[in-house]
């Protein structure tokens, strides 16, 4: 075989791969715990019964508005988890909802809290824009507040 066929076999096995570990990065994990469609994530918000946390990017809370209710705290900060402490209290078995775009974000989270003690989190697998869960917050035409009216 010549060096040519060599190294393009082995650019077409690269590509390949990447794409392929991306297609998995838009699987969320499972999450054994509970979770909720957006109406009903709504309707508990409304009442008082329960802390919605958007954890998507800034860009996008701006994009699409936040579920109303809904506490922006992008998941990427490094203080994160003192963060949602100051937003919901040092009670660890709060309900505490997570919502991102598509419901992976959600999940991973939702799994990484869990493991860090919180007891009561929840996974919005529809998130913000749908998802195989369901059509999400916007498609179903729930309320949203726009990232002015908000606070971060």
């Amino acid at each position: 075989m010549s060096r040519y066929r060599i190294l393009i076999g082995g650019l077409v096995l690269t590509v390949a791969a990447a794409l392929i570990g991306y297609r998995l990065s838009l699987i969320p994990p499972d999450y054994s715990g509970r979770s909720l469609s957006v109406a009903e994530a709504h309707d508990l918000v409304s009442r008082g019964d329960l802390v919605l946390i958007d954890i998507r990017r800034p860009r996008e809370w701006q994009d699409s508005g936040l579920a109303a209710g809904a506490r922006p705290l992008d998941m990427r900060r490094d203080d994160f988890e003192p963060a949602l402490a100051e937003i919901v209290g040092a009670d660890r078995s709060r309900p505490i909802a997570l919502i991102c775009a598509r419901g992976v974000r959600s999940a991973r989270m939702a799994l990484a809290l869990s493991e860090a003690g919180y007891t009561n989190i929840i996974d919005i697998p529809e998130g913000m824009l749908g998802s195989s869960a369901g059509p999400g917050w916007l498609a179903s035409s729930l309320p949203i507040t726009t990232i002015a009216e908000s606070s971060e």
